[in-house]
């Protein structure tokens, strides 16, 4: 069954979140981009909230693929005790970062690699995230105010990085504005969590609070939605 992702901006959202039943609690800061970066004192405070009920992942913020750079910003990162990494495929030296983090096999905080529905993502940078050890990885938009996910791959594209992400060995995910209605067609493709953020904050956008209303309307729309294999195959298609 896909899981339910639910990015939160502190403490107090880590708890609703948590209380409103998502399955991973997800830490940015939505004011300072795609993969805001929050301060290591607020994900302290939000892992501490959470109390290892449940997996918490954060990002490292709209980095350059610097490899010193997003190296020293992960290390920072996992060391405020999330279990999760995510580090966004922005431009660079995407290889000198991958040999960079490879080097972190092993370590306590997992990796997973965001790759961007409106940049022309390259699948085939799946394979080096996969022999380097990285966890997973999920497909997100960088410009939210260019439209949904769905705007920027159909949903034939988005079957094809489930399939080849899995068939890897990586956990895979997808985000990017996603809506309430957006449920039925993207949990058929059975990633293994679907992330939101404005839609979980209701009439208020990505920026504004939880809304634990709306939580609650997207946690019944994934827990009712169990897709047959005939159905699954229907929205690849």
């Amino acid at each position: 069954m896909t899981r339910l992702l639910a990015s939160v901006m502190s403490a107090a959202e880590a708890a609703l979140a948590l209380d409103g039943g998502a399955d991973i609690i997800d830490l940015k800061n939505p004011a300072a981009g795609a993969l805001g970066a929050l301060p290591p004192a607020v994900l302290g405070a939000c892992v501490a909230a959470v109390g290892g009920r449940r997996p918490v992942s954060a990002t490292v913020g709209d980095l350059p693929l610097d490899p010193p750079r997003v190296a020293e910003a992960v290390a920072r990162t996992a060391a405020t005790g999330v279990g999760i990494v995510k580090i966004g495929l922005f431009d660079g030296d995407l290889p000198g970062c991958i040999r960079a983090l490879k080097q972190r096999r092993g370590r306590p905080a997992r990796l997973v690699a965001v790759l961007f529905a409106d940049r022309a993502p390259d699948l085939s940078v799946l394979e080096p995230l996969a022999e380097a050890g990285f966890l997973g990885a999920m497909i997100d938009t960088a410009d939210k105010a260019a439209g949904p996910l769905l705007r920027h791959m159909d949903l034939p594209a988005l079957a094809a990085f489930v399939e080849r992400a899995r068939a890897l060995g990586l956990l895979t995910g997808l985000a990017g504005s996603l809506r309430l209605d957006d449920v039925p067609a993207l949990a058929a493709l059975r990633p293994d969590y679907l992330g939101f953020r404005g839609a979980l904050c209701g009439t208020r956008g990505r920026s504004g609070a939880l809304d634990p209303r709306a939580l609650a309307a997207v946690r019944r729309a994934l827990g009712a939605y169990r897709p047959s294999a005939a159905t699954a195959t229907a929205g690849a298609q």
